[in-house]
């Protein structure tokens, strides 16, 4: 991290603890699409609009969930440390880039350290595997549904076979859809690096180049789609999370449920991944809206259940690459007008 000002009187060392829990959230393709900024008041989260994904994510919806879930970590490691963090979603309408600002205050007592869900931090994973054959009691799905409503949004699992066969009929055709279009496939063959380079989509630095090759040239769409239906079909558990709305502030409210509930499950046993495809092709989504019956707006389909293997963790960036005080931006902010 770069040496700057102190925040509130918070140790650097513990700062930077917190921050570091922070970029453990999940990201579209693990962008890691968020900067920070540290200043005598506080933390300011920040969009990365560099990382974005314009053909798979147009409206910057995804990328703003992801900055949502990097902001509760945030919470919760700041509560573990024993400060109370106090945040302000969207503070500047001047600029949108900037997503929120976090002061800390000192926490009294032990109470409300949060430790289930900080510890949880580094050990949740996107499952993309098979999960074991077992259901998922009802009192747990009651838990993530008050989660999501906690942070303001709505949890709803997908209970009949009908329903479940629908969204994978959905997802199908979602992989269908993006698989077909070059500009997709072009822009998932770029997110696909050697670990070394500390994002993206992983894999083996031998067989990047050819992997990468393969996604841009061929249309694998069916592949996908029937490999995705199986694993709808099969999943313990589908479930939607959305909000009430549909603007910035909304995806930053979804992202901070879906990382409670991602936190809340792990303490369940539980993993999960996700079959976005329905959300992300424009057209489908009123379909899956209609499915679900519901007023307000999927912003995430999830599929959870109890893993049948331990996954690594996918890489992240060093906190240098994301993090910065308010006197290097003032510094880029004057250099850039100078030009």
């Amino acid at each position: 991290m770069s040496e700057g000002k102190r925040t509130n009187a918070i140790p650097p060392d513990t700062l930077a603890t917190i921050l570091e829990s922070a970029v453990l959230a999940p990201s579209s393709h693990n962008t890691q699409p968020w900067r920070f900024e540290i200043s005598e008041t506080g933390v300011s989260l920040f969009a990365d609009r560099l990382r974005a994904l314009p053909v798979n994510d147009p409206d910057d919806r995804e990328l703003t969930i992801s900055c949502g879930c990097a902001l509760f970590n945030l919470r919760i490691a700041a509560a573990h440390a024993g400060f109370n963090a106090h945040c302000a979603l969207l503070p500047d309408p001047g600029d949108e880039d900037l997503l929120a600002t976090v002061t800390f205050t000192p926490a009294s007592g032990s109470e409300g350290r949060q430790s289930g869900l900080f510890q949880a931090i580094t050990r949740r994973r996107t499952y993309r595997k098979r999960f074991e054959p077992k259901q998922v009691p009802s009192d747990v799905l009651n838990i993530l549904d008050e989660s999501a409503e906690t942070e303001g949004a709505w949890f709803q699992v997908l209970d009949s076979e009908h329903a479940r066969h629908q969204v994978a009929e959905l997802v199908a055709e979602g992989d269908a859809a993006q698989w077909s279009n070059p500009s997709w496939r072009r822009e998932l063959a770029a997110w696909m690096h050697p670990r070394r380079k500390g994002d993206g989509l992983t894999v083996p630095g031998m067989v990047a180049p050819v992997a990468q090759l393969v996604v841009r040239t061929f249309d694998m769409g069916n592949g996908v789609g029937a490999k995705d239906r199986q694993l709808a079909d099969e999943s313990p558990v589908i479930a939607a999370l959305g909000t009430a709305g549909d603007g910035v502030e909304d995806w930053l409210k979804a992202g901070q449920a879906l990382e409670r509930v991602l936190l809340q499950s792990l303490g369940q046993g539980l993993q999960a991944s996700y079959l976005n495809q329905p959300i992300q092709v424009a057209v489908l989504r009123p379909k899956l809206q209609h499915l679900l019956g519901h007023s307000g707006f999927p912003q995430i389909l999830l599929r959870l259940g109890y893993p049948a293997t331990d996954l690594p963790a996918a890489p992240r960036r060093n906190l240098q690459e994301v993090v910065e005080n308010s006197d290097a931006r003032d510094i880029k902010a004057k250099q850039a007008s100078r030009r």
